[in-house]
């Protein structure tokens, strides 16, 4: 067997502290405001990808966790993603023959490929999937094609498979900016801090839901930008300074104004969304009891301070964001009023091992906490606790049994 040409990557999920929701150009993906987000470690959230290109595979094809499309010509998105990488890898075949005469360059850009990717979290239930997936997308090609660009100008490609995916192609803090040129050249993915910038920073994903969502955000968004009124006051006046003042929170590491913007950007991304014709309900009786739940915690501390942020994107699943100290109360309170099913380890994994003595959701109550604000739900409404921190962007794979192709480049797991 001679040379294999083949990358193997894995990319990050982004939560949205300033959200992304409407497109000024359906094609392109532009969207109708700026947005800001934090990307989370790869631990327990990831996308893995694995392509091969190869002058023997008949056709170019993909795999998602397991399951082929058989019908990707169709796919606009993906077709953007891979017909742009191969212009950047042509480009650059032809300038090394002129520039550096170099004679054998392998000629990849013409090669079919072979494309297999997974997520270690379910698609399609508000948890970002399309985002790290696309992201990773452009990123394994990037290696593979060995493309002499920027981060920045790769998270142009990622955006057209995925708005939210250009945020994926870094670590830390980042910032999509939403750009004002037609041809969407200045709309891009900047890093606002590095992974490390904020290391008290946690995050808490309580999963309520792992099924589809009934409305699908490409869907949703494009119905809010056609119906709501409420869209063009927060694109115009509300968003602009959301970011200007988000941005100046992360700098600072001040978690106040940072929980204070993240929960009320999220109370208005879901009010946009009552305020499209007809409405979107992403939000459940669970999701809501949350927000109960760390609205009372914020406000019972004898400090009367933030000490945690909910978010929501288009989906039923809470994020909060808290600092180290804090996560144990949150997490114990998350646990007492949704407890898990009789599984504690698949409901709680916990990294930090922040408990000892007696289990979550069993240990003593916040000084001053009105016990009495819901009822303690059903076991497993929330169905896991995902407790996580800031995390890096993409990264290649080395190991050699780490692929998801086997030597005949075909997928090593089939559904």
């Amino acid at each position: 067997m001679g040379t294999v040409y083949e990358k193997t990557a894995t990319s990050p999920v982004n939560i949205a502290v300033i959200k992304y929701w409407g497109k000024r150009d359906t094609n392109l993906i532009l969207p109708t405001n700026s947005s800001l987000s934090v990307t989370l470690s790869q631990d327990h959230l990831q996308s893995k990808t694995t392509i091969r290109a190869s002058s023997d595979f008949e056709k170019t094809r993909l795999w998602l966790n397991g399951v082929e499309d058989t019908d990707i010509e169709k796919n606009k998105r993906l077709q953007n993603c891979l017909s742009e990488t191969r212009r950047l890898r042509k480009e650059y075949e032809e300038r090394l023959r002129k520039d550096k005469n170099v004679d054998n360059v392998i000629p990849l850009s013409e090669y079919n490929l072979h494309i297999c990717s997974e997520n270690n979290f379910p698609t399609a239930a508000g948890l970002a999937s399309s985002a790290s997936g696309f992201a990773c997308l452009a990123y394994t090609l990037s290696q593979l094609y060995e493309l002499p660009i920027s981060t920045t100008e790769l998270s142009k490609i990622a955006r057209q498979g995925s708005g939210s995916a250009c945020r994926s192609l870094f670590g830390g803090f980042v910032a999509w900016e939403m750009g004002s040129q037609d041809d969407g050249s200045d709309s891009q993915a900047v890093q606002i801090a590095s992974q490390d910038h904020w290391p008290e920073l946690e995050a808490l994903i309580c999963v309520v839901s792992d099924a589809k969502k009934d409305t699908s955000s490409t869907e949703g968004m494009q119905n809010t930008v056609n119906t709501s009124t409420l869209l063009q006051h927060r694109i115009e006046h509300v968003v602009p300074l959301r970011m200007k003042s988000m941005i100046k929170a992360i700098h600072e590491r001040d978690f106040q104004k940072f929980a204070e913007i993240t929960m009320q950007d999220s109370n208005q991304f879901h009010a946009m969304c009552l305020d499209t014709y007809p409405p979107i309900f992403y939000l459940n009786d669970v999701s809501r009891a949350i927000i109960r739940v760390i609205t009372e915690y914020n406000s019972s501390n004898p400090e009367r301070k933030l000490k945690a942020a909910y978010t929501f994107d288009a989906g039923p699943n809470a994020v909060i964001y808290t600092t180290s100290e804090n996560a144990p109360e949150i997490i114990n309170l998350i646990a007492k009023y949704f407890p898990g099913n009789e599984n504690t380890r698949d409901y709680f994994s916990d990294p930090f091992q922040l408990f000892v003595g007696k289990a979550i959701g069993e240990q003593p109550l916040p000084l001053g906490f009105n016990d009495q604000i819901i009822s303690v739900f059903p076991k497993g409404n929330v169905k896991q606790i995902l407790h996580t921190k800031v995390g890096e962007g993409p990264k290649v794979v080395a190991g050699e049994f780490d692929g998801l192709l086997n030597k005949q480049g075909w997928p090593k797991k089939l559904n």
